[in-house]
């Protein structure tokens, strides 16, 4: 389904009834990336799914957006969509981060929160990838004066090794570069809602320190830390997971 926010061909997927919980994706991904989650969910709640501006078969903002844009996006599109409050918002990855920015700025007031290895956590970052993001810029300006086609292909290259998602949707740069120089730490810390976390022990997007920076933070919150599961955990651990979430939501 396809509807128009701030100007923007926006698509969404909206199904079940009952409770309505939306779930916001994480950077590069779209709201396909957890179709199976939302139709275990949508047996007994309402589920609505977004592919946020810039990423699936969503158009991107006219210019560079940050975590507050986000946050405003998603109060929009709810009032567009005559939709009540959401009852749980549930946010992987930069949709975690989008997720405690909006409920911070008001512009959602859920009863639950879920994040399953959402980002947000800027101000600590490890001297090996510190060194490797340099490594990387300092090879991006080395490939000045290539052929564009073989400097992108290195440029992305680089940025991967570094463990920079700058490069995963290069036409969202700009606001990639915004997103990642705010922390939600301050956020988080205000949150007053229960809250599950779900991260992967094996993620090295959003390390485990992460999950525990925000057990830390939340007051009412809950981690579950799956031992067999990476960055995408509700693909890694399907069945833990949604099992995890419906127990929470209950």
């Amino acid at each position: 389904m396809q509807i128009v926010v701030k100007n923007m061909l926006i698509n969404y997927e909206l199904q079940g009834s009952g409770k309505l919980i939306l779930f916001l994706h994480g950077w590069g991904d779209a709201s396909a990336g957890s179709s199976q989650l939302q139709k275990d969910l949508a047996v007994t709640y309402q589920v609505l799914a977004p592919d946020l501006p810039g990423f699936g078969k969503s158009q991107a903002p006219p210019e560079g957006w940050n975590l507050d844009n986000y946050a405003v996006f998603v109060r929009e599109l709810l009032q567009k969509l005559d939709l009540p409050e959401p009852f749980a918002v549930i946010g992987h990855s930069n949709g975690g981060a989008v997720a405690i920015r909006a409920i911070a700025m008001d512009a959602v007031t859920p009863e639950k929160l879920v994040l399953l290895a959402a980002s947000g956590v800027r101000a600590q970052k490890s001297f090996k990838r510190a060194s490797m993001q340099f490594l990387a810029k300092l090879g991006n300006a080395a490939t000045i004066g290539m052929p564009e086609r073989y400097r992108k292909a290195l440029r992305k290259q680089l940025y991967k090794s570094a463990g920079s998602d700058m490069m995963v949707v290069e036409s969202m740069q700009d606001t990639f570069k915004k997103i990642v120089r705010q922390d939600v730490q301050a956020e988080a810390a205000e949150i007053t809602q229960p809250t599950l976390l779900v991260f992967g022990a094996n993620d090295k997007d959003v390390p485990p320190f992460m999950g525990e920076r925000y057990n830390q933070l939340i007051a009412n919150s809950h981690l579950e830390m799956l031992e067999e599961a990476g960055h995408f955990v509700h693909l890694d651990q399907p069945e833990k997971t949604a099992t995890m979430i419906k127990e929470f939501l209950a």
